[in-house]
Formats: C-alpha cells, sequence, structure tokens
C-alpha cells in the first residue's frame, strides 16, 4: 500500500474507520463542529467531498483515535510504540556492546537507518499540476476556521520547511498558518523553533527566507515532524525510521527545498524579514482563544499539486482533539528515552487533560529518601519538550500511573505538603500559559507522593492492605459456585481517562 495520504485513507476505509460525507458542507465552523462531535464520540475519520467554496474534499480526524494514529505509524498496538522508543534511545546515546548479542542488536539499527534514508523522485506527483506568481489563489484551498472568535482561515497539519543559510541544513516543522490574502500567510512560530532560527540567520546576511509548505502527507511524517525528541536525525530520516523506509523527496519548482513527492498541495514562497502583519487569535490547544501577536508574512509564488488533490487539516482546542491523540502514542515513545536519561524512572504518563505536557506522573524504584524530588528535577531538564511540564508527581512503582484512582489515593494517602510539595518560581515557560504572572515566566510543583522513608519521617508506616493469598485462591477456585461467573467482571475496566490505562 502506497505511503502517502491516500494509501492511509485506502487502509482506513478497508478497517470502517472512514466516513464519506457528500452533503454540501461550510469550512466555516461547521466542518470543525462536525469533526469535533465525532471525535468526542470515539467515531471514524471524516472525508467531506463536498465543500463549499472549492473543488476539493476535505479530511479530518483521521487519527482521532490513538488507535488509528499507531496504524499511520505501521503498528497495531500502543506497546510496539516503545520498542521505537528503544531504538531512537541507542541511536541518541550509543554504548558499546559486551556481548555478540548486543552488537548484532545495534548492528540491526543501523541498517535501520541506512533503509530510512530519503530517496529522490524526478516525477513526483505533487508536481502534476503547476500554478506561478499571478495565478496562485490560496483561497482555493478549503482551509477551515474552527471557531467564531478565529481571525481567519488557517493551515494546521501543514509541514513548513526552511533551510539554514549557512549550513544547507533543513528543518521541518509543523506551524499554524493564517490565511492573510489570496498569495499571502502569516506563520506562528516560537522564537526557539527551527524555522525561527533560520529567519534570524537570513535577516543578518540581508537575505529572504525561502519556505515550502507541504499539505496533505502521509500522516506519519507529520508525526515525525511534531516529536522533538533530541536524536541527530533529520526529519525525514527520522519518518524513515518510524516507518520502515525511507521518504521520497522532490525538489521545488522555485525554491531551493525538498518536499514529500506525494504531498496533495506544495506551496513555494519566500519570507522577507521585517515583513509582518497581525496573527490570531485562535483557539488554542490551551483551551481559550490565543493573542494577536506580529508574526512573519509569507509570500506565495507557486502552487503545485496532484491531480484530484485531498486537503488535509485539524484544529486544536481544549482535549481530546487530535493532537492529544497524537500526544499519548508518543508518550509510549519517549518511556524508553527518558528511562535513559534517569535510570530511576520505571514508567511515566502525560495525562490527556492536562494538554499532555502541563502534569507528568512519573513512577520510581524508590531506594533512598530524597529520590522523588531528584527524579522530578531529571525529569524537567531530560527532554526539551518537558521544559514547560508545570507538575510533576512522583508516586512508587506500585502505583499504576495510568489509574487515576490510584494516583489520587497516592497523593491523598502519602503527601504532607508542608514536606513534599516543593515550587520552583519565575523559570522560563510557556507564552501561552495565561496562568503565568508574567508572559514567559512561571513556576514548577513537584509533589511527592511516594511512601516516605527516615530520615524524611519520624511516623512508623504499616503495612499496605493486601488481600489474603490464601482466601483470594480459595474465592477464585469458587467464584462459579457463588453464582457470579457469568457476570464477566474485569474484563471492562473503569477507565475515567478515556483511554488505555495498562
Amino acid at each position: 500500500m502506497a505511503r502517502d495520504l491516500r494509501g492511509f485513507l485506502k487502509q482506513l476505509e478497508q478497517r470502517g474507520q472512514l466516513r464519506r460525507i457528500k452533503a454540501l458542507v461550510n469550512p466555516e465552523l461547521e466542518i470543525a463542529e462536525i469533526s469535533d462531535r465525532m471525535l468526542q464520540a470515539g467515531g471514524p475519520a471524516l472525508l467531506f467531498e463536498n465543500v463549499k467554496g472549492s473543488d476539493y474534499p476535505v479530511a479530518v480526524n483521521l487519527l482521532g483515535t490513538v488507535e488509528r494514529v499507531c496504524w499511520a505509524m505501521n503498528m497495531e498496538k500502543q506497546q510496539e510504540l516503545e520498542a521505537l522508543g528503544v531504538k531512537l534511545g541507542k541511536l541518541q546515546s550509543p554504548k558499546p556492546p559486551k556481548k555478540i548479542s548486543q552488537a548484532i542488536d545495534f548492528g540491526k539499527i543501523l541498517f535501520d537507518v541506512i533503509r530510512a534514508k530519503p530517496g529522490r523522485d524526478l516525477l513526483p506527483p505533487c508536481q502534476q499540476v503547476v500554478i506561478r506568481d499571478e495565478a496562485v489563489d490560496l483561497t482555493q484551498i478549503p482551509m477551515i476556521r474552527p471557531y467564531a472568535g478565529d481571525a481567519g482561515r488557517i493551515v494546521t497539519l501543514g509541514l513548513v520547511i526552511t533551510k539554514d543559510c549557512e549550513t544547507g541544513t533543513a528543518n521541518v516543522g509543523v506551524y499554524r498558518l493564517q490565511l492573510q490574502s489570496s498569495n499571502t500567510m502569516t506563520v506562528h512560530w516560537l522564537s526557539v523553533r527551527g524555522g525561527a532560527r533560520h529567519l534570524r540567520k537570513a535577516a543578518e546576511r540581508g537575505q529572504k527566507l525561502e519556505v515550502a509548505i507541504a499539505l496533505g502527507v502521509d500522516p506519519l511524517i507529520i508525526m515525525a515532524a511534531a516529536t522533538p525528541i533530541p536524536v541527530d536525525l533529520s526529519e525525514w530520516l527520522f519518518a524513515g525510521l518510524y516507518g520502515g523506509s525511507g521518504v521520497n523527496l522532490a525538489k521545488c519548482k522555485t525554491v531551493d527545498l525538498e518536499v514529500p513527492a506525494d504531498s496533495e498541495f506544495v506551496l513555494e514562497g519566500t519570507i522577507t524579514p521585517g515583513e509582518i502583519l497581525p496573527d490570531g487569535p485562535f483557539g488554542d490547544h490551551m483551551g481559550y482563544y490565543g493573542g494577536v501577536e506580529d508574526s512573519p508574512l509569507i509570500r506565495f509564488h507557486c502552487i503545485t499539486h496532484r491531480r484530484d488533490p485531498i486537503y488535509l487539516t485539524t484544529f486544536s482546542g481544549r482535549p481530546p482533539k487530535e493532537e492529544a491523540m497524537m500526544a499519548i502514542a508518543l508518550n509510549r515513545i519517549y518511556t524508553p528515552i527518558l528511562r535513559q536519561q534517569v535510570s530511576e524512572i520505571v514508567d511515566f504518563f502525560l495525562p490527556m487533560e492536562a494538554l499532555s505536557y502541563k502534569a507528568a506522573i512519573i513512577s520510581i524504584d524508590k531506594a533512598y529518601p530524597g529520590q522523588a524530588r531528584r527524579a522530578a528535577l531529571a525529569f524537567w531538564s531530560a527532554l526539551p519538550q518537558f521544559t514547560y511540564t508545570k507538575f510533576v508527581i512522583v508516586v512508587d512503582k506500585s502505583i499504576n500511573i495510568r489509574d487515576p484512582r490510584q494516583v489520587v489515593w497516592a497523593i491523598t494517602s502519602k503527601v504532607d505538603p508542608s514536606r513534599d510539595v516543593f515550587i520552583l518560581p519565575d523559570t522560563p515557560f510557556d507564552t501561552l500559559d495565561f496562568a503565568s504572572q508574567k508572559i514567559g515566566l512561571g513556576g514548577r510543583m513537584g509533589i511527592d507522593a511516594t511512601t516516605k522513608i527516615p530520615p524524611e519521617t519520624e511516623h512508623e508506616w504499616g503495612d499496605a492492605l493486601e488481600p489474603d493469598p490464601d482466601v483470594a485462591a480459595m474465592v477464585d477456585r469458587r467464584w462459579a459456585e457463588y453464582g457470579l461467573a457469568d457476570l464477566n467482571l474485569g474484563e471492562v475496566k473503569p477507565n475515567l481517562f478515556g483511554y488505555d490505562m495498562q
């Protein structure tokens, strides 16, 4: 099956996870409302085939369940994602093998890297139709406007590709873009992102920054581009490791950049340093409308696309949204990498309700006093994406961190706030966090919900309540005799978070 958007849509349809909508729909507010209701109910991906004001269909909610995110990454279960994390962790910090078996395993990983090398396509599907200069009309692309308070129509799942003018190294990011006119859009990126760094370097040289936007790509490539794992690999190679084979690239028509050859649309343009326009407000992942911010203006002079292209989109907002489903899957990939960075961590979990990064629950194999605090501090510095985690809750390894009942029990039964809560004030923080008193500065809280050992406490802990093993075994044997076997208790576990707690 083809490794592109169309191949994934075909896979979803074959598995009964795609619904085609033939009724006329409006990209202004209506598509987002329909999609959000479907996502909240755990429903299928949607393909709107009759969109007002456009000749092109719109695909949305493709990654609206963790199961479909796994499918996009050529996997069937969340647990398989941890194996990928192990592989990436070994590439990040390789250690000399001590056994022949370890050498063979590392050799297999290096072979996977070779297989993941990008290929080149001289006759790419993304350039079957070429539109240049005055004929460029971005309004023909069915961009959506998700919320009534949004400033305009947006692109949300475009790969924004730029290049460092000094090193020639490309960066691929997923940034929000706002439609400004028939041939311009503003791009909203944080100053620490690769595209922003490239623009600053271009400005120092008095040059324009070339930009390519790839729309409607293989969802696997989007996952790779949105994952800031600290491995010294390009996003293309990273995507190849995700998918097991290299991504085919094509050279753009008018800028010196490469894009996925099977993209549905490619927009080619430039940013003149200092040319900005107001961007926003828009509904954001925090669950609020963001502010208005002057952002770089991209002027487009070329559009290429496949014949009968499909536009892929999504939108942010209070969870659950597609970005939350992606984060749940990526949590599995981070886990073995985090264990490698902080060896005492047994497991960690980023609850979706906490925006998938604002609160973390980590379990440790506690061996000495003060270890929970050390683990929390190490967590904040382990990976770049944990810089903006506001709360870290540390529990014992016996706690199932994906079960909110167990976590709340650990907090309420093991925490003395005067002893076990510590706060780090005025640390670098997420500018989108409205709870902070100052933009870009905020506090962090660590909570030690582990069992205390001397000298952490002078109070002697009682033994944890556990059923008598002999009585439990006897009840197991006699369960049918009690007339309770038909209840199938335990097959469906209460699940307050709405996804797998295993």
